[in-house]
Parts: C-alpha cells; structure tokens; sequence
C-alpha cells in the first residue's frame, strides 16, 4: 500500500533527509514538494539518524552546533514518522537483491518493503533494484 487516503507514503533516504534540511541544490523539486506535500505521510528510518552522525563525525557533512543537537533539532523541523526496526526487517535486508553489500541501505531499502512505503532516494544502486517502489 503505497498510498494512504491523503496521499503517498515516503521514507526518506539518509541523503534526502539531509539535503532537504541542508537546502541542498541537488535535491529535485519534486522530492522538495513532495516532502513539503502536507497531504504526504513522511517517515524516517533510525539507520537514517545514525548515517547523519557517522557522516558528521567522519566530517563528510557539517551542522551545527553539534551533530546530537542537529539531529534532535533536524527530528522536529520535519514531521516524520519513525519506521521501528525489527526482526523482519532485519531478515528482508539480508534477501534484499541490490548490487552492494551497505548494510545501512539495505536496511532503509527492506524498511521500505516491509511498511510499504515509496523509497525517496537519488541513490544509483537503489533506483536499481526492483524490490521497492522509488521517487527520484
């Protein structure tokens, strides 16, 4: 089910929640309406909030005034809707066919398929995979 009665159901990939919040340039209008889409059921994955502190830490991103602060302020700038992992999920991202191993997108890939939810991701390896339905 990949709608709802209002509109479309997205998970946002690590990369779109945070260019989104950045104001990133390379974010398409359309994934910056359909965040934006008040009628769009938005939801975030916890593997989402650990890539934005490991890509902080690691200085591949910069926010302020720390990276917790950021993440905690970035988690209230944008309703989302929190997508718990589970056992299930847990076992689809070991079955999930893409063409690397990144256990953080297999995660948020079988996340996705588990809840039914549009995967919102610019991510080449992803838009690949026939498993779950993409917004690019």
């Amino acid at each position: 089910m990949y709608w709802n009665e209002i509109g479309m159901r997205i998970l946002l990939d690590t990369h779109i929640w945070i260019w989104y919040l950045l104001d990133n340039k390379r974010l398409s209008l359309q994934l910056q309406g359909a965040i934006a889409d008040p009628n769009n059921e938005i939801w975030l994955s916890p593997i989402s909030v650990w890539e934005a502190l490991v890509l902080a830490e690691k200085g591949r991103i910069s926010v302020q005034p720390d990276p917790v602060t950021w993440v905690n302020l970035a988690l209230q700038t944008i309703e989302t809707r929190e997508a718990p992992m589970n056992h299930a999920i847990a076992i689809l991202s070991r079955q999930v066919v893409l063409p690397h191993k990144d256990p953080a997108d297999r995660f948020i890939v079988a996340t996705a398929i588990y809840y039914g939810l549009i995967l919102a991701t610019v991510d080449t390896n992803i838009i690949g995979s026939s498993a779950v339905q993409i917004l690019s």
